[in-house]
């Protein structure tokens, strides 16, 4: 059985108490779930989930459970509404920004500044392109791109992510001051790589992928995308709960362009509150990504602005808790102005 919460309401002091429920202690509350998984798709008010049984019970209790701020040293990254995760690529061949600050640590570090002093609540740093086609990366030459800019960033206090899959790269960046690990292959490209995460104790992001030990985008037929992405997450984070990592500490990301087609992404981003029912926070990384080209005329990355903000207010009104984007000032400050309406409509 799968739930995914509907019939989202934006007053919900009109109406009765039980009839309406908060999304993951968010700023957004809804009535009912459509159920899925177990017969024929239906609707079901939020009041009856008790008649379903105890994974409905379950999972409506994960839907329903505030995501608890996470507590990194000093600093802290609430989760009770949308945040910025600002993308910072120290690569030669990112697909949008791609060498802009490569072998430069100091104007990289700097560039990352701008972005957390243009609202961004994390960086989140990448040594590695993880584009289709993109070469693999040696673990060390991918650790010395990373660290100095970590080190520098978190130096200056800022909240840093790393965005890797080798163990060896989350270990510098660690050290170096990251305070979460970003992994595209959700912790199973490198075998090494979960118990870094649990001997450290660092928050993890664990991404769908259909190939995680290939890079990520081989391409598979869904006969239901939102479903099987949500199924290969439960299992993947059950696995690292069972391994030792704190479920309030797995953030999970359906991995938007990693291995699916145009309306398998438009599914998922249609689909995105099903992933709370994970009892985690949710990432979505939808900026700049091929899609928004596909509906626009094939615009190129630079031109994808208009696209990117669009998705990333998608995300917030599904209660995402992360939107990882490259556009930091646009998108905060529609999230400002989302965050005006919803205040708003919240107090009547």
């Amino acid at each position: 059985m799968r739930l995914r919460p509907v019939h989202f309401v934006d007053a919900p002091f009109v109406y009765p108490e039980e009839t309406v429920v908060r999304l993951a202690g968010g700023l957004q509350w809804y009535a009912a779930y459509e159920v899925s998984g177990d017969g024929p798709r239906r609707v079901v008010p939020v009041g009856e989930m008790a008649k379903l049984g105890d994974r409905a019970a379950l999972l409506h209790a994960r839907f329903t459970t505030p995501r608890a701020p996470l507590m990194l040293g000093e600093r802290v990254l609430r989760l009770d509404q949308p945040q910025v995760a600002a993308i910072l690529n120290v690569t030669p061949d990112s697909f949008s920004d791609g060498g802009a600050h490569r072998d430069d640590p100091a104007a990289a570090a700097a560039a990352g500044m701008a972005l957390a002093g243009a609202g961004a609540a994390l960086i989140d740093v990448g040594g590695e392109s993880t584009r289709p086609g993109a070469a693999l990366v040696w673990e060390e030459d991918e650790a010395r791109r990373v660290a100095p800019v970590v080190e520098r960033l978190a130096r200056a206090g800022a909240l840093v992510s790393v965005d890797t899959r080798k163990a060896p790269v989350m270990e510098a960046a660690l050290a170096a001051g990251a305070a979460i690990v970003n992994d595209v292959s959700a912790l199973l490209w490198d075998e090494r790589a979960l118990d870094v995460v649990k001997r450290s104790g660092a928050p993890v992001i664990l991404m769908h992928s259909p190939d995680p030990k290939a890079g990520g985008h081989g391409r598979v037929t869904y006969d239901d995308v939102v479903g099987e992405v949500f199924d290969w997450l439960e299992a993947r984070v059950e696995a690292v709960v069972a391994a030792g990592v704190d479920r309030a500490r797995v953030i999970v990301d359906p991995g938007i362009g990693f291995g699916k087609s145009l309306a398998d992404n438009l599914a998922l981003l249609n689909g995105l509150a099903m992933f709370h029912g994970l009892g985690c926070a949710v990432m979505l990384g939808a900026s700049r990504k091929r899609l928004i080209g596909a509906l626009s005329n094939e615009a190129p990355v630079e031109q994808r602005l208009g696209g990117s903000v669009a998705l990333a207010l998608k995300g917030a009104e599904a209660g995402v808790q992360l939107l990882r984007v490259h556009d930091v000032a646009e998108t905060v400050q529609a999230l400002r102005v989302w965050r005006g309406l919803r205040d708003r409509a919240l107090v009547g």
